[in-house]
């Protein structure tokens, strides 16, 4: 599944295309992806201009100044073409403007696409009791402290848990873990400050570094220019299972299943 740093790359590469351009034209290529599309979204974007494109958690955001703004989620296979040369039959929705298309292509069809009202947003069922963004300023020690507190829970799946942190997925909760040296199981609770001081900054780093990459091109994402992102070369953990640790005093990695998903670790320089 893309995850914030796709939805980041995503978001950054419509918006040199597509802000401040009028939508001259949008279609439905079928009635429904992951859920129906909303019955009035064509009539709704015909002739609005996007004013503004953001990101909360793994959504994207397409701002219009008709107040209304889409919101759409990549699923698991999700990612839009721009200029597409041609064609594809798992191109679900088209944006036109007078210079550019943009489909939103999707294998799977996992992905979905709403419309809400602009000032309401925040109000939105997706986005009620969702924790601050991990690259804004809400994010901080003090803060992740005070979530944590009490919590017996492990400190991997605390950071998975949306209502602390927005946006966080598997890869870049594992490779922030390493870069702090906290062990996965670790019960959040049980964190200690210093190390919540390594883990604040290392959850930063290693998801602005992605996106400068990006992204990390897992199965079918791609930038919506087509181009793969690298940030996968960076993996200190994700998916080295068995592979030496890069750090002087590390071990072998090892992986084990949590709350469903595999885990990768260093066992010597996590602790």
């Amino acid at each position: 599944m893309p995850e914030l740093p796709e939805v980041e790359t995503t978001v950054r590469g419509l918006a040199s295309f597509l802000k401040g351009e009028r939508i001259v034209a949008a279609r439905v290529n079928r009635p429904d992806m992951r859920r129906p599309f909303p019955p009035d979204l064509v009539q709704a974007l015909t002739g609005a201009t996007v004013t503004s494109l953001g990101r909360r958690a793994k959504f994207g955001l397409i701002h219009t100044d008709r107040e209304r703004s889409l919101v759409f989620h990549l699923g698991m296979s999700g990612r839009w073409r721009i200029d597409p040369e041609e064609p594809d039959r798992h191109d679900h929705f088209v944006i036109d403007t007078a210079d550019h298309s943009f489909a939103l292509c999707d294998p799977r069809r996992f992905g979905w696409v709403d419309l809400v009202d602009t000032d309401a947003i925040d109000a939105w069922p997706s986005f009620v009791g969702m924790g601050p963004e991990p690259l804004g300023p809400e994010l901080t020690v003090a803060y992740l402290g005070q979530a944590l507190a009490g919590r017996k829970q492990a400190i991997k799946l605390c950071l998975l848990d949306q209502r602390i942190v927005a946006g966080l997925g598997n890869i870049y909760v594992c490779e922030a873990l390493f870069r702090a040296r906290i062990h996965p199981r670790k019960a959040g609770g049980k964190v200690s400050k210093p190390a919540l001081e390594r883990l604040v900054p290392a959850i930063r780093e290693v998801l602005t570094q992605s996106i400068e990459d990006g992204g990390s091109s897992l199965r079918d994402y791609a930038r919506p220019d087509g181009e793969l992102g690298y940030f996968a070369t960076r993996f200190d953990v994700y998916g080295r299972e068995g592979e030496a640790c890069r750090r002087e005093d590390g071990g072998i990695i090892r992986r084990f299943v949590q709350g469903g998903r595999s885990t990768w670790f260093c066992p010597r320089c996590q602790r």
